[in-house]
């Protein structure tokens, strides 16, 4: 079983997704079940799927280390749509899409390691 929680990349996952909690508390009500909810949810998927994967085969950990990277994406698009809708500010918009993009970069770095590219 491997230890993730000393991973930066897991390390740097979980501040994202309280990142993204605290900027979502922003969010209007009425996006509480549609944006903040998913924003939320691809976010922890990050971190939650490099966890459960650590507990498998090799095989299975990376691709749940694939799965972290399409909710990557997914948070990615996010940022922008609230950016777009004036739900948070295009300083903090940049500040977060370099940050997933980071993450995204040491995610497809361990995939690299094994040699299976994305």
């Amino acid at each position: 079983m491997r230890k993730v929680d000393d991973y930066e990349v897991f390390k740097r996952a979980h501040q994202l997704t309280l990142d993204i909690y605290r900027l979502t508390k922003r969010f209007p009500k009425d996006e509480l079940y549609c944006l903040t909810s998913q924003m939320r949810r691809a976010a922890y998927s990050i971190p939650t799927n490099l966890k459960e994967g650590s507990t498998g085969t090799e095989t299975e950990f990376f691709r749940y280390v694939r799965i972290s990277l399409g909710s990557k994406e997914e948070l990615a698009y996010q940022v922008r749509l609230a950016r777009d809708l004036g739900y948070t500010s295009e300083i903090d918009a940049r500040k977060l899409s370099s940050e997933i993009s980071e993450i995204g970069g040491m995610l497809f770095g361990l995939l690299r390691k094994r040699g299976t590219g994305a």
